[in-house]
């Protein structure tokens, strides 16, 4: 079941789901227009190890735009920072942003109950596109959760990603043991 547009509107008032900035005119019946923030990122090292801490390069995008090329993975992030309590947020792509080529995430579109921070996207296109701060990128839908959760993600001493800011965060694979 997924909450509808009156329900995370409830949630919000209630705190148990946060989104910030919240513009009333990116709810839609059952979903939360998220937008690109203005920060990109790409690896240095064009071969990555699972094993190592793999650095990135941060930029603005510029308010001209910035042009994505295929075979370059980038990393976004949302311009919104969100905090979910006690739902299971998901991001998924605009129809929009996936008839112009553009997956905003490789594997990473669930949540967890307790995320709280900017969602890094995983940016990669199909054909060259310019993109824009700003624009929207996403939509965030919420699963009510079957049961109580024992530790919320932003609570867990393993949470790798909690509390990411406005720019988008490398992969802490390294931070496995494997």
């Amino acid at each position: 079941m997924i909450l509808s547009d009156e329900r995370i509107l409830e949630e919000i008032s209630k705190g148990s789901i946060r989104i910030d900035p919240f513009r009333a005119e990116c709810m839609g019946s059952n979903s939360y227009d998220v937008h690109l923030g203005k920060h990109l990122a790409t690896y240095k090292d064009h071969l990555l190890d699972a094993k190592k801490h793999n650095e990135i390069d941060h930029f603005l995008i510029p308010e001209e735009g910035f042009v994505l090329y295929p075979n370059i993975f980038y990393l976004g992030v949302t311009e919104e920072y969100t905090e979910t309590h006690e739902h299971v947020p998901f991001l998924e792509g605009k129809s929009s942003t996936g008839r112009l080529g553009i997956d905003i995430h490789a594997t990473a579109g669930k949540g967890d109950v307790g995320f709280c921070g900017h969602w890094t996207l995983e940016i990669s296109v199909k054909q060259p596109v310019r993109i824009y701060p700003r624009m929207p990128i996403g939509q965030l839908i919420y699963f009510p959760v079957d049961g109580k959760i024992a530790v919320k993600y932003s609570q867990k001493l393993n949470a790798k990603y909690s509390g990411q800011g406005g720019k988008p965060v490398e992969s802490m694979m390294w931070k496995n043991l494997f």
